[in-house]
């Protein structure tokens, strides 16, 4: 028995596809329904490595544990990862298979992956009652709809009903839910259901005319209106462009424990990626995150922190470039704490051998950490577990640069040198206990009063960011409506909207 299925389209990128689907998924879970998300293609930077040792987009690991299941290869079969402007990784079932530029991709190799992305979507609703899919930018991209396998080419081989969200925020939400299904085929206007308002501000009763006339317009139900709300992002990333959402950026935590606060600054290094490993710093008390591209920023802060990156040599030459490599230097030699994230551990070591991703040879690095890096074709994706500080740790590992650590004390699988630290683990300041004596390391040799709270469970505020997407759901959607959208699919008749998809 095929378990029931929807499609989570959006007017646009950033409309609010990945929180929906994840709130979704959590309302679905709480009323008993075994759910599963899915997305047949995520380009993003921001990756996550499953217990199998695949590696998916992020948004699809939150999503599952908006499901409460194990993320798996099956829940994002494609992942590209960009390199730059025209290219990017391929990443299929969880494992690299070439770096391929967007024309390539485009002009034949995508619509070579449907049968795999079909091939997982329905073993995902051979496993789950439901699986909620999430499309990818806008499903009216009418250059690239003939090899579509994210949007309305999955809606169609699946039969997937599909809801459109908008972002309303923005402004311009009628006339891009109607431009939506008016540039879709008819066969692919008879699948789009309905829509959802996202972000909306102020009294609903000021909406609902244009709703109705909306109706009238398109033959479509609005399934509900979401109140903006502060703090209810979720780990993605759209393509190259930095997405900061979530804990860094939105979230209200409580004052400071102690009479100090803590000032982190983050590199801004081109082709940033996992750059949520600080949002386990931004939710502690009196820890101040900021992302910074200017070595003047780099002064007043307690602890520096060079992240990942899909780009080593780049982002080294990006620091030479900026000034910034020098300002780092300069912290090292007065011992002021800096952290080295995978790429950004790697750019602290003597020297980089890269055949690989930059293909430039023999590099030099910072020299700050006694490491020597060799990139090696096949990726390093495990899901190591240690301590480190006298705390239990866990993390995951998503690299090709091998490390060979020829001195310092050793610190998780990298090493440190006075208040330089360096390690290819991701997500290991997610473990509270580590965390917390971590920043107890930085604020002694800050000089600073700053006392991580006691309590603080990062797990917690995510299981809590989740249910606050649930109850978004729940309070504010047609439920009734939309489990029928699910269980049934679309519904009958729908009317046509000229003009149609172009020829």
């Amino acid at each position: 028995m095929t378990g029931g299925g929807l499609l989570v389209a959006g007017t646009t990128s950033d409309a609010g596809k990945s929180v929906v689907t994840a709130g979704i998924c959590r309302w679905l879970v709480r009323q008993g329904v075994r759910v599963a998300p899915f997305k047949a293609q995520n380009m993003s930077l921001n990756s996550f490595v499953t217990r199998e040792g695949a590696e998916i987009g992020r948004a699809q690991a939150m999503q599952a544990q908006a499901c409460r299941v194990e993320p798996t290869a099956a829940m994002n079969p494609v992942l590209l990862k960009p390199g730059g402007e025209r290219s990017s990784q391929v990443v299929l079932l969880g494992k690299p298979v070439g770096e391929m530029s967007a024309r390539g991709y485009h002009g034949g190799r995508q619509q070579q992956l449907l049968g795999t992305v079909l091939d997982c979507l329905a073993e995902l609703r051979g496993t789950y009652d439901a699986v909620i899919c999430e499309g990818a930018g806008s499903p009216a991209e009418i250059n690239l709809r003939r090899t579509d396998i994210v949007n309305m080419g999955i809606a169609r081989n699946a039969g997937l009903p599909v809801l459109v969200v908008g972002d309303i925020d923005r402004g311009g939400v009628f006339a891009s839910f109607f431009g939506t299904v008016a540039l879709l085929s008819p066969e692919d206007q008879a699948l789009v259901a309905g829509f959802l308002v996202n972000k909306f501000r102020g009294d609903v009763s000021l909406l609902e005319p244009g709703l109705d006339m909306l109706h009238g317009l398109t033959g479509r139900h609005t399934y509900g209106v979401l109140p903006f709300r502060h703090g209810l992002g979720i780990d993605e990333e759209d393509g190259l462009r930095v997405s900061l959402r979530g804990t860094v950026r939105e979230s209200n935590v409580a004052p400071p424990v102690g009479a100090d606060v803590l000032r982190i600054a983050v590199c801004a290094v081109p082709l940033m990626s996992n750059f949520t490993d600080v949002d386990a710093l931004a939710a502690e008390p009196g820890v101040v995150v900021r992302f910074v591209d200017r070595p003047e920023e780099l002064a007043d802060a307690d602890l520096v922190v060079i992240p990942g990156t899909r780009g080593t040599v780049r982002a080294l030459e990006w620091l030479r470039e900026r000034g910034l490599a020098e300002a780092v230097v300069r912290r090292v030699a007065e011992q002021r704490p800096v952290l080295g994230i995978c790429g950004g551990f790697q750019v602290l070591g003597e020297h980089i051998e890269d055949e690989v991703e930059s293909r430039r040879g023999h590099v030099d690095g910072l020299g700050l950490l006694p490491v020597r890096v060799r990139f090696a074709r096949e990726k390093t994706l495990t899901r190591p577990v240690g301590e480190a500080l006298g705390e239990p740790v866990e993390g995951y590992e998503i690299h090709h640069g091998v490390a060979e650590v020829v001195g310092g004390e050793p610190f998780l699988d990298g090493c440190r040198v006075g208040q330089t630290w360096g390690t290819h683990w991701h997500g290991s300041l997610e473990s509270d206990g580590f965390r917390r004596a971590f920043l107890r390391e930085v604020a002694a040799a800050a000089g600073r009063r700053f006392v991580p709270a006691p309590d603080t469970s990062f797990a917690g505020l995510r299981e809590e960011q989740l249910d606050r997407l649930g109850d978004l759901i729940e309070q504010h959607a047609d439920t009734d409506a939309l489990w029928r959208l699910i269980e049934s699919g679309a519904p009958q008749g729908l009317p046509f909207i000229p003009p149609g998809a172009p020829a």
